[in-house]
């Protein structure tokens, strides 16, 4: 199962609005994160160069050179036919009110509203090709159980270091309509 939970204190918070057998429906309230687009690399590379874009952010290249907690989950919005990619760190709860602004001109802190997430999760080390599968089978179960969603784009998230071998969790998630 998952190694951190909704109720870290790093962690986005949500609450569980549905529980089905392949998926579940999440709620999210507004929070900030910070992000970083992209361009017209593979999702594998695009997920590595943003992560380092962000992980320079909350190392303390920001406007008052704030080191800052790293958080779960790390996602990557991944758009049907489109090759800008979008990877986010979730803002820690303590700087939620005021983030310190990035000084690296990629980099910027966006406010999430609230809002209603199909949730599929699963284990392993998560491919681009595996959280693609995972997200197709999502897709067609929302389908078949007549569940409105935003189909045109996805969201990966992951949850876990590079260096955790074992029961590792990762998510796909479509926005509900």
């Amino acid at each position: 199962m998952c190694s951190l939970s909704s109720t870290d204190r790093n962690s986005h918070q949500d609450k569980a609005a549905e529980n089905a057998k392949d998926y579940e429906l999440r709620q999210y309230e507004t929070a900030k994160w910070v992000s970083t687009v992209i361009r017209g690399e593979s999702q594998k590379e695009a997920m590595r160069q943003g992560f380092w874009k962000l992980f320079h952010y909350i190392q303390g290249k920001n406007e008052r050179e704030t080191k800052i907690d790293m958080t779960v989950p790390v996602t990557c919005l991944v758009k049907s036919g489109c090759t800008d990619f979008k990877i986010s760190f979730f803002v820690p709860f303590d700087h939620q009110d005021s983030p310190p602004q990035p000084t690296d001109s990629d980099v910027f802190v966006e406010e999430r509203k609230a809002a209603a997430i199909f949730v599929r999760s699963f284990g392993g080390f998560a491919s681009p090709e595996k959280y693609a599968e995972e997200a197709e089978v999502l897709a067609r179960t929302l389908r078949n159980r007549g569940q409105p969603f935003h189909e045109d784009f996805f969201y990966t998230a992951g949850y876990d270091s590079p260096f955790k071998l074992f029961n590792r969790h990762n998510e796909v998630w479509y926005f509900k309509k």
